[in-house]
Parts: C-alpha cells; structure tokens; sequence
C-alpha cells in the first residue's frame, strides 16, 4: 500500500488568478517545487487533484489546460520533483460548453479523483493526505478518510477565517503553504 498526498493546483501549488486561461499567467509557487520534492524523496506518491470549470465554462479549450500543465511538470523537473499522477474534472452542472454539462462523480468535493487513483495505485488512505486551499478540498478527503490540510495561500485564509464557523468538519492541519504541510506529513 502506497501512501499519497493529494493536492489541489490553484491557490496550493500556485498562485490562484481567477481562470488560468493562458499558460503564460501559471505562476508556481517556489515552496511547492520543494515540497513535492520532499514527497518524492520519502517515497510518497505526488497525485494532483483539480477542478478545472474553466474548460465547462468555456474561458479556455483542453489545449490551453495541457499546455498549462506540460509547463507545470517542465518546471517541477527543472527543481527536481514530479507527480505520479495528473487528474483534472472539466464537468459541470451549469456548463456552458455542452460535452462538460453534467453532475459528475470526479468534481470535488465528489471522490471520483480518489476513486480513479485507488484503480492504478494500491492507496493506503489511513495514512494518505489531501492539501488545497478550499472547503471542497477538505470535504473531498474526509468523505474516504484522508488526512485535510488546509493552505493559507490561494482563497484558504478568507475561507478559514470568513467561513470556518459554518462549516461541517475541521481540517485536520492548517499549514501556512504546501511546504509546511508536508513537512508536518514527514516529520
């Protein structure tokens, strides 16, 4: 059984801009590059999990998203550090891009990304984590059984201190960036 870490790209990996709509505007946060490295190196499985509505809304076409992400794995190489494994929902239910209108199981906080990496990796997920910067991030773990942690980058400061009081569960960690999560995750 593998141990994982699961993590959200926009606002936890790099910086949250609304709709990365050209490949130019990805900026990667430094720390994040030596935390997946930190991942690699202790033999912790890397998976990217992402809502990508952009494509379902029409603000960019699947090309823009893979040449985003062909920049992004460029760029982790160059700091040596991978993802084992790439995921993206482009569903929506208000979609207004026909082929993406639906309710679909992969959407956060769904755990059709989880689903789909238990089928190519044999997951330990009492010992795996997710790391984003949204509720839905967290939902999306506790719903398997995932350790949460929630970033204080992208939109996770206002939603922890604007919206936390509403809210169903509790992260399990809040961790100022990536970096410190998954230092807290090694230790």
């Amino acid at each position: 059984m593998k141990k994982v870490v699961f993590l959200d790209r926009d606002g936890t990996i790099n910086e949250e801009m609304g709709y990365i709509n050209h490949s130019d505007r990805l900026r990667i946060f430094p720390e994040a590059i030596e935390a997946v490295r930190l991942l690699n190196q202790n033999n912790i499985l890397a998976i990217l999990s992402s809502n990508q509505s952009g494509l379902a809304r029409g603000y960019f076409d699947e090309k823009v998203l893979f040449q985003t992400h062909k920049k992004m794995i460029e760029i982790f190489k160059k700091g040596n550090a991978h993802f084992d494994l790439t995921l993206y929902c482009p569903f929506l239910k208000e979609a207004v891009v026909e082929r993406y209108k639906r309710d679909h199981p992969c959407r956060k906080p769904n755990t059709g990304m989880i689903d789909l990496a238990r089928k190519i990796f044999p997951i330990d997920i009492k010992n795996s984590y997710i790391i984003g910067d949204r509720y839905k991030d967290i939902l999306f773990g506790k719903k398997v059984g995932l350790k949460t942690i929630l970033v204080l980058t992208g939109y996770g400061r206002g939603e922890y201190e604007f919206q936390s009081k509403n809210w169903a569960t509790m992260p399990d960690i809040i961790a100022k960036n990536v970096l410190e999560g998954v230092k807290k995750i090694v230790e």
